[in-house]
Protein backbone atom coordinates (compact mmCIF):
# COMPACT_ATOMS: atom_id res chain seq x y z
CA UNK A 1 0.00 0.00 0.00
CA UNK A 2 2.47 2.36 1.01
CA UNK A 3 4.32 1.90 -2.42
CA UNK A 4 1.70 2.53 -4.14
CA UNK A 5 1.16 6.09 -2.55
CA UNK A 6 4.92 6.81 -2.28
CA UNK A 7 4.85 5.09 -6.49
CA UNK A 8 5.60 8.35 -9.01
CA UNK A 9 7.17 8.89 -12.33
CA UNK A 10 10.21 9.78 -13.57
CA UNK A 11 8.53 13.51 -14.71
CA UNK A 12 10.88 16.89 -14.35
CA UNK A 13 7.99 18.96 -14.97
CA UNK A 14 5.49 18.19 -12.17
CA UNK A 15 7.73 20.04 -9.74
CA UNK A 16 5.86 23.08 -11.61
CA UNK A 17 2.42 21.41 -10.59
CA UNK A 18 3.72 20.90 -7.15
CA UNK A 19 4.89 24.62 -6.22
CA UNK A 20 1.59 25.79 -8.00
CA UNK A 21 -0.35 23.67 -5.82
CA UNK A 22 1.40 23.34 -2.71
CA UNK A 23 2.50 27.25 -2.85
CA UNK A 24 -1.27 28.41 -3.50
CA UNK A 25 -3.14 26.03 -0.34
CA UNK A 26 -0.25 26.57 2.35
CA UNK A 27 -0.86 30.68 1.81
CA UNK A 28 -4.78 30.15 1.61
CA UNK A 29 -4.43 28.06 5.20
CA UNK A 30 -2.93 30.30 6.51
CA UNK A 31 -5.13 33.10 5.73
CA UNK A 32 -7.90 31.15 6.92
CA UNK A 33 -5.83 31.44 10.40
CA UNK A 34 -4.88 35.34 9.79
CA UNK A 35 -8.28 36.68 8.65
CA UNK A 36 -10.85 34.51 10.89
CA UNK A 37 -13.72 37.10 9.51
CA UNK A 38 -13.31 37.25 5.59
CA UNK A 39 -11.01 34.00 4.76
CA UNK A 40 -11.80 31.67 7.73
CA UNK A 41 -14.89 31.09 10.11
CA UNK A 42 -16.78 34.30 9.26
CA UNK A 43 -16.62 33.38 5.48
CA UNK A 44 -17.67 29.38 6.37
CA UNK A 45 -20.52 31.43 8.78
CA UNK A 46 -21.58 34.17 5.51
CA UNK A 47 -22.10 30.90 3.16
CA UNK A 48 -23.73 28.66 5.71
CA UNK A 49 -21.67 25.62 6.57
CA UNK A 50 -22.42 24.19 9.51
CA UNK A 51 -20.08 25.15 12.80
CA UNK A 52 -17.95 27.70 11.31
CA UNK A 53 -15.38 28.15 14.26
CA UNK A 54 -14.20 24.55 13.80
CA UNK A 55 -14.53 23.81 10.13
CA UNK A 56 -12.62 27.28 9.55
CA UNK A 57 -9.36 26.30 11.26
CA UNK A 58 -9.74 22.72 10.11
CA UNK A 59 -10.08 23.48 6.83
CA UNK A 60 -7.11 25.69 6.95
CA UNK A 61 -5.38 23.16 8.96
CA UNK A 62 -5.60 20.63 6.33
CA UNK A 63 -4.40 23.22 3.51
CA UNK A 64 -1.33 24.30 5.28
CA UNK A 65 -0.27 20.51 6.24
CA UNK A 66 -1.28 18.91 2.78
CA UNK A 67 0.35 22.31 1.07
CA UNK A 68 3.58 21.25 2.55
CA UNK A 69 3.49 17.62 2.15
CA UNK A 70 2.88 18.71 -1.73
CA UNK A 71 6.04 21.24 -2.11
CA UNK A 72 7.66 18.91 -1.04
CA UNK A 73 6.85 16.22 -2.22
CA UNK A 74 6.29 13.89 0.61
CA UNK A 75 3.44 11.63 0.38
CA UNK A 76 2.29 13.80 -2.01
CA UNK A 77 -0.28 11.44 -3.74
CA UNK A 78 -2.01 11.02 -0.31
CA UNK A 79 -1.53 14.63 0.03
CA UNK A 80 -3.79 15.67 -2.41
CA UNK A 81 -7.18 13.54 -1.81
CA UNK A 82 -8.10 16.49 1.19
CA UNK A 83 -7.62 19.14 -0.85
CA UNK A 84 -9.59 17.40 -3.81
CA UNK A 85 -12.50 17.12 -1.47
CA UNK A 86 -11.69 20.79 -0.20
CA UNK A 87 -11.56 22.29 -4.08
CA UNK A 88 -15.24 20.26 -4.58
CA UNK A 89 -17.23 21.67 -1.49
CA UNK A 90 -15.65 25.05 -2.38
CA UNK A 91 -16.68 24.79 -6.08
CA UNK A 92 -20.08 23.33 -4.91
CA UNK A 93 -20.71 25.84 -1.99
CA UNK A 94 -19.58 29.01 -2.80
CA UNK A 95 -20.11 28.69 -7.19
CA UNK A 96 -23.56 27.35 -6.95
CA UNK A 97 -24.46 30.80 -6.29
CA UNK A 98 -23.06 32.69 -8.72
CA UNK A 99 -24.09 30.44 -11.37
CA UNK A 100 -27.65 30.48 -10.54
CA UNK A 101 -27.33 35.23 -9.96
CA UNK A 102 -25.27 35.83 -12.46
CA UNK A 103 -24.81 33.14 -14.48
CA UNK A 104 -22.44 30.64 -16.36
CA UNK A 105 -19.88 32.40 -17.68
CA UNK A 106 -19.85 34.75 -14.65
CA UNK A 107 -19.47 31.47 -12.44
CA UNK A 108 -16.76 30.54 -14.69
CA UNK A 109 -14.71 33.46 -14.65
CA UNK A 110 -15.22 33.70 -10.44
CA UNK A 111 -13.86 29.61 -9.99
CA UNK A 112 -10.71 29.75 -12.02
CA UNK A 113 -8.46 29.28 -9.01
CA UNK A 114 -10.62 26.47 -7.79
CA UNK A 115 -10.70 24.36 -11.28
CA UNK A 116 -6.78 25.06 -11.71
CA UNK A 117 -6.29 23.69 -7.77
CA UNK A 118 -8.89 21.04 -8.08
CA UNK A 119 -7.32 19.92 -11.50
CA UNK A 120 -3.57 20.39 -10.18
CA UNK A 121 -4.71 18.45 -7.21
CA UNK A 122 -5.93 15.36 -9.43
CA UNK A 123 -2.92 15.51 -11.85
CA UNK A 124 -0.89 15.30 -8.33
CA UNK A 125 -2.88 12.71 -7.40
CA UNK A 126 -2.71 10.45 -10.59
CA UNK A 127 1.03 11.16 -10.98
CA UNK A 128 2.33 11.57 -8.01
CA UNK A 129 5.38 13.87 -6.68
CA UNK A 130 7.50 13.61 -9.74
CA UNK A 131 11.48 12.80 -10.12
CA UNK A 132 12.11 15.91 -7.63
CA UNK A 133 10.52 14.97 -4.72
CA UNK A 134 10.90 13.13 -1.42
CA UNK A 135 8.75 10.95 -2.51
CA UNK A 136 11.41 9.04 -5.36
CA UNK A 137 14.00 9.79 -3.03
CA UNK A 138 11.94 6.89 -0.78
CA UNK A 139 11.16 4.91 -3.10
CA UNK A 140 14.92 4.86 -4.59
CA UNK A 141 16.15 4.32 -1.64
CA UNK A 142 14.27 1.20 -1.17
CA UNK A 143 15.26 -0.68 -4.49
Amino acid sequence: MMKRILQTDSSRSTILIRLMVGSVFLSEGIQKFLFTDTLGAGRFAKIGLPNPEFLGPFVGSFEIVCGLLILIGLLTRLASIPLIIIMIVAIATTKSEVLAEKGFWEMMHGSRTDWAMLLGSIFLLIKGGGLWSIDTKIMNNGK
